[in-house]
């Protein structure tokens, strides 16, 4: 018995380093955002720098997308959860979507965040070539690129990411 102790004690402090390595790559490979501006289906005007102080989802779908429509009820959840403490959802449809399905798809999801059609491809030129839908991007509170994610994310680990975020100062 006395051996399986220190097993235990190096097993837990090697599983902490582990995490640590995780989160210090998560954190340390973040860029910033892009000088991004749209317009939302409502006509709002915004900036994804207005955005700043908060975390941020910035999603590219398309109503043609059968995997964007299927996470579009997670990141209303996700949106919904997080959004008293600081979080907000862009969702910016691909310039090839037509805008009349888009505000159809809006309207009948309910969708509770911004909804932005990118026209032009200049956002999604700006957010890196943005083609393959859905790619995902989360954004902190500094405006700093910290994760993204092309095909749906895996949610439990996002929230997770997003909570330890709106955490951090």
């Amino acid at each position: 018995m006395k051996l399986a102790r220190p097993l235990v004690i190096a097993a837990i402090a090697g599983l902490a380093l582990v995490a640590a390595a995780l989160a210090w790559q998560t954190f340390a490979n973040s860029e910033p955002v892009p000088t991004v501006s749209y317009t939302l289906l409502d006509g709002r005007k915004g900036t994804i720098e207005a955005l700043r102080g908060k975390v941020v989802l910035v999603n590219f779908w398309a109503t043609s997308c059968t995997v964007c429509v299927a996470e579009m009820p997670q990141i209303i959840s996700t949106h919904n959860k997080f959004r008293e403490r600081g979080y907000d959802t862009v969702a910016v449809a691909m310039s090839y979507d037509p805008p009349a399905l888009v505000a159809r798809f809006a309207e009948s999801r309910r969708l509770p965040f911004g909804v932005a059609i990118d026209n032009t491809g200049e956002i999604a030129r700006r957010f890196g070539d943005v083609e393959v839908t859905p790619t995902t991007f989360l954004i902190d509170k500094r405006g700093n690129i910290v994760k993204r994610y092309v095909g749906a994310p895996d949610f439990a680990a996002l929230q997770q990411l997003i909570d330890k975020l709106l955490g951090a100062t």
